[in-house]
C-alpha cells in the first residue's frame, strides 16, 4: 500500500498556489512507514524554506496512524540523501534576528523528529551534509551505504557558519566531543565505513539492500524496550575531558590554542563552534541550542560568511561552465591521455587522470630512471590511500594498471589529449608538438603544463595551432584544487570544452583564461613575491614577513613559499616577467646572490630556512646566515599591517591589470584562481571581491600612497582608476566589464624569450 502525504509545497512559491510535494509516504505491510524526500526539479535534495512545516505535517499524519510501528526517512533521489541547506535561502536573510529565528525553527523541526513516539531510522545513500546530517542525527538510528558516493559531514565552517539545527549539540553526544570538534572545525567528510567506526552511523550495507536493512533496524528498535537511541560507551579519557570541569578546561583550551595556530583568528565560525559546544556540555541541551541559534544568527550576516558563500556559489557556477560562450560547442570524449614527462608534475597528472578521471594514461619519459621515479611517485599516492583504507586492494591495482610507462611514442596513437610537463625549454616543447603531430592521434590536443611560456609561442611550431592549449596544474597536483586552462586566439572552442571537461573529471575546479606571459596565476604571484623581496631588502626579518602575511590570511608566507618553489625557479620566472612587463617587475638586488650561493630552497636544503631538524613537527628556523648573503640587517620595525598590505595590493593590482587586458573572462574566475591556486585569503573573497569590499576609490588611494613612496610598481591599474571615477564594481551594479585581448598584450608575449 502506498499513500502520498498532502501537498507540502503550498508556501514555497509565495503566491498561495500548489506546487509539487517534497515528501511521499509509503506504508508497508510490516508496519514500517517510509518517508521519501524528493525536491522537485533538482538533482540533489537541499533544505528549502518550507521544509520544517512540510516535515511536521508528515510526522503529524504518522503520529495518528495506528498501523505504523517504525519510520524510515530516506531520499527519493538516486544518489543523494540531503546535501544541506540551499544557500540561496540564506541570501534572503537580512538580519541576525531573522537568521536566529531560522535556526530555532530548524531546531524545533528536528526536536519533533527526535521526540517522535516511534523509532525513526535514517537510510543514507549519497551526500548527507550540513542540515542533511543534522536530520540524520535527530533520527534514532542511521544506516548508510558502503558506496563511495556516501559522504557524511558538517561542512558549515567552510562557509563561515556553524550547524544551526542542533548539530553542535547532537554530534558531540553521539560520537564524543573530540571527534565532533574535529569534524565540525575542519568540515571533514566521512564515508560510510569511517562513519561506522566513529559511531556516527549504526550499520553500513551495500546500496541495493539499504532500504530493507533500515526497515529491519527500525522494527528491531520498535521491539526493544527502553530508550530507542543506541548508547555509545564513552572511553574513560573522553569522560574525564568532557564531564569534569578541569577536563573541559584542558580540552577546550588546547582545542582553541591549536585552532588559533591554524586560523590566526581569521575564521570566527570555528571559534564560535568551540563556544557553543562548551555551553551545551556545561549547561545542557536547551541552553546549547539557544547558544547555537545566537551564534548562527551572528555568523550568517558576517562579512566573512558572505565572502565564503560567494566562493561556494562561484565554484558551483564553474561546475556548469564549459569554458566557451557557445552552448552548442560540445566536449569530445577522451578515452586515453598521453603524458609527456614523468617528474612530480607529470606523475601527479597521471595519478589524478587514472584515479579520479578513471582514464588510462600513457606515461612517457626520456629514460628508465625517470619513468621508474614517476611510476613510484604515483604508486606512493595510491599506497597512502590504501593504508588509510580509502582504497581497497582492488582499487589500488586498477588505478596503477591504468598508468602504462613507455620510452617512445608507442601507445600515443589513440590518446585524444596529450599533456606535457617537461622543462621550461621552448625548443624541447616544440619538438614534442611535432612528434605528437607525427606519432599521435590524428586530431590530438596538445596541452602544455608550462607556468610561464605563452601558449601562442608554443603553438607557433604546430601544423594545427588550433589544437594547442595550456593546462596549468599546481603542485602537488593531487592536492591542489585548481586547473588553469589557457587559450590562444586560435584555440578551437571544441578543444577548450574538451580540456575543461577533462579537468573536471580529474576533480579540478577549472578556470579558462586568455594567453599572455604568466597567464593569470603566475603573473599575479610575481609582483606579490617581488614585493616580499623588496621588504626583505629593507630589513624586514624573514619570520616577521611570513608571519604578517599569514596573519592577513595566506596559508603560508611568501618566503616559505619561495623556499618550497625554489629560489632559482623564482629568479628565472622573475627575469621572464621583467622582460615582458618592464619597470613594474624590476626586482631588488639580492636574488642572484642567493642563487650564486647555491641556495635553492628546500630541494637542496639551503634557503631562507634551515632543514637540518628532521624531527616530526619541528618548528622551522630561519637560517640567519642568509642575511649576510643578502647584505641586509633584519632590523626593520615596519608594522605588520603595512607589510601585508604592500604584498597583497601588489597581487590585487596585477589581477586588475589582467582583468582590464582581457586575460580574465570574469572577476569570478580571477577570485577563484587566486584563492584555489595561490592561497589568497578565502574570507576576503579574492582580489576582486576585496576591491568591492574596500571600494575602488579606497584601493586606488592606497596604491597611489605606495606609488609615491616606492615607485611605479604600485601605479594603479587603469581599470581601478576608471572604476573609482565612475563608481563601478566588479560584482554589483553598475559593473565593470573585462577588456579584450589586444595587440599590446600579444606584442609583450612575443618579446619573451625563455
Amino acid at each position: 500500500m502506498k499513500a502520498t502525504s498532502s501537498n507540502t509545497g503550498d508556501s514555497g512559491n509565495g503566491n498561495g498556489s500548489a506546487t509539487a510535494s517534497v515528501f511521499s509516504v509509503e506504508k508497508r505491510a510490516d508496519g514500517v512507514a517510509i518517508i521519501r524526500m524528493d525536491v522537485p526539479g533538482e538533482t540533489m535534495n537541499t533544505l528549502q524554506d518550507g521544509f520544517v512545516d512540510d516535515a511536521a505535517r508528515v510526522f503529524d499524519e504518522l503520529d495518528r496512524a495506528s498501523d505504523v510501528r517504525a519510520v524510515v526517512f530516506t531520499s527519493g533521489k538516486p544518489d543523494s540523501f540531503i546535501a544541506g541547506a540551499d544557500v540561496r535561502m540564506l541570501g534572503n536573510v537580512r538580519t541576525a534576528h531573522d537568521a536566529r529565528e531560522l535556526s530555532r525553527a530548524g531546531q524545533r523541526g528536528l526536536d519533533r523528529i527526535e521526540a517522535f513516539r516511534l523509532p525513526v531510522v535514517a537510510a543514507i545513500h549519497g551526500p548527507a551534509l550540513g542540515g542533511g546530517l543534522e536530520i540524520a542525527l535527530a533520527c534514532h538510528a542511521r544506516v548508510a551505504t558502503d558506496d563511495k558516493k556516501t559522504k557524511l559531514g558538517l561542512p558549515e565552517v567552510q562557509l563561515g557558519l556553524l550547524p544551526g539545527a542542533g548539530g553542535t549539540q547532537r554530534l558531540p553526544r553521539l560520537v564524543g566531543v573530540q571527534a565532533a570538534l574535529d569534524l565540525m572545525l575542519t568540515g571533514r567528510q566521512l564515508d560510510g565505513r569511517r562513519a561506522l567506526k566513529l559511531g556516527l552511523v549504526d550499520e553500513v550495507v551495500p546500496a541495493p539492500i539499504l532500504l530493507e536493512a533500515a526497515c529491519e533496524f527500525g522494527l528491531q528498535l520498535a521491539d526493544a524496550k527502553g530508550d530507542r537511541k543506541k548508547k555509545r560507551k564513552a572511553k574513560l579519557t573522553e569522560t574525564l575531558l568532557s564531564e569534569t570541569a578541569l577536563g573541559r578546561k584542558v580540552l577546550f583550551d588546547q582545542a582553541r590554542k591549536q585552532l588559533l595556530a591554524r586560523t590566526r583568528g581569521n575564521y570566527p565560525a570555528a571559534e564560535r563552534i568551540l563556544d557553543v559546544v562548551k555551553v551545551g556540555l556545561v549547561k545542557g541541551m536547551a541552553e546549547g541550542l539557544e547558544a547555537e541559534a545566537q551564534a548562527f544568527g551572528d555568523l550568517v550576516v558576517s562579512p566573512g560568511a558572505a565572502q565564503l558563500i560567494g566562493i561556494f556559489q562561484a565554484t558551483n557556477e564553474l561546475k556548469k561552465d564549459t569554458g566557451v560562450s557557445d552552448p552548442n560547442v560540445l566536449a569530445r570524449p577522451v578515452t586515453k591521455v598521453g603524458m609527456l614527462g614523468a617528474g612530480l608534475m607529470g606523475a601527479g597528472i597521471a595519478y589524478i587522470t587514472s584515479a579520479i578521471a578513471k582514464t588510462p594514461v600513457r606515461l612517457k619519459d626520456r629514460d628508465d630512471k625517470g619513468l621508474a621515479q614517476g611510476v613510484k611517485y604515483a604508486a606512493g599516492i595510491v599506497e597512502e590511500g590504501y593504508k588509510k583504507r580509502r582504497l581497497s586492494s582492488n582499487d589500488r591495482d586498477v588505478i596503477l594498471s591504468r598508468i602504462t610507462p613507455t620510452l617512445d611514442y608507442a601507445g600515443f596513437r589513440d590518446a585524444q589529449v596529450v599533456i606535457e610537463a617537461v622543462f621550461e625549454d621552448v625548443a624541447l616543447k616544440h619538438s614534442m608538438i611535432r612528434d605528437i603531430e607525427e606519432h599521435g592521434h590524428p586530431e590530438a590536443i596538445f596541452a602544455s603544463n608550462t607556468s610561464s611560456i605563452p601558449i601562442t609561442r608554443l603553438a607557433a611550431a604546430a601544423k594545427h595551432p588550433e589544437r594547442v592549449i595550456g593546462m596549468h596544474y599546481f603542485s602537488p597536483v593531487h592536492k591542489m584544487p585548481l586547473l588553469e586552462i589557457i587559450v590562444t586566439e586560435k584555440t578551437a572552442p571544441w578543444v577548450t570544452a574538451t580540456c575543461v571537461a577533462l579537468g573536471k573529471k580529474q576533480g579540478k575546479t577549472v578556470i579558462v583564461v586568455n594567453d599572455g606571459v604568466g597567464f593569470y596565476t603566475s603573473r599575479i604571484l610575481a609582483p606579490y613575491m617581488n614585493e616580499a623581496a623588496y621588504l626583505l631588502a629593507e630589513g624586514v626579518a624573514v619570520e616577521k614577513l611570513d608571519g604578517a602575511l599569514m596573519d592577513w590570511g595566506y596559508p603560508v608566507g611568501p618566503i616559505t613559499l619561495l623556499d618550497e618553489v625554489g629560489i632559482d625557479v623564482g629568479e628565472k620566472v622573475g627575469k621572464i616577467m621583467l622582460e615582458a612587463f618592464g619597470e613594474r617587475m624590476v626586482p631588488p638586488p639580492g636574488m642572484e646572490k642567493l642563487v650564486a650561493d647555491e641556495r635553492f630552497g628546500r630541494k637542496n636544503e639551503r634557503g631562507f630556512y634551515r632543514y637540518d631538524d628532521k624531527k616530526k613537527g619541528a618548528k622551522k628556523r630561519v637560517d640567519q646566515s642568509v642575511y649576510a648573503v643578502l647584505g641586509v640587517e633584519p632590523t626593520s620595525t615596519l608594522p605588520d599591517h603595512e607589510i601585508a598590505e604592500r604584498c597583497a595590493l601588489a597581487m590585487i593590482n596585477e589581477a586588475a591589470l589582467c582583468f582590464g587586458e582581457g586575460i580574465l573572462r570574469s572577476a569570478r574566475d580571477g577570485d577563484i584562481g587566486a584563492i584555489f591556486g595561490l592561497g589568497f585569503p578565502p574570507f576576503r573573497g579574492g582580489p576582486f571581491r576585496y576591491v568591492d569590499t574596500l571600494g575602488a576609490l579606497e584601493v586606488v588611494r592606497r596604491l597611489e600612497r605606495y606609488e609615491k613612496q616606492h615607485g611605479r610598481r604600485f601605479t594603479p591599474a587603469p581599470v581601478l582608476v576608471e572604476m573609482a571615477q565612475r563608481g563601478t564594481t566588479f560584482y554589483g551594479e553598475p559593473r565593470a566589464l573585462p577588456g579584450r585581448p589586444g595587440a599590446a598584450r600579444a606584442e609583450s608575449a612575443e618579446r619573451v624569450r625563455v
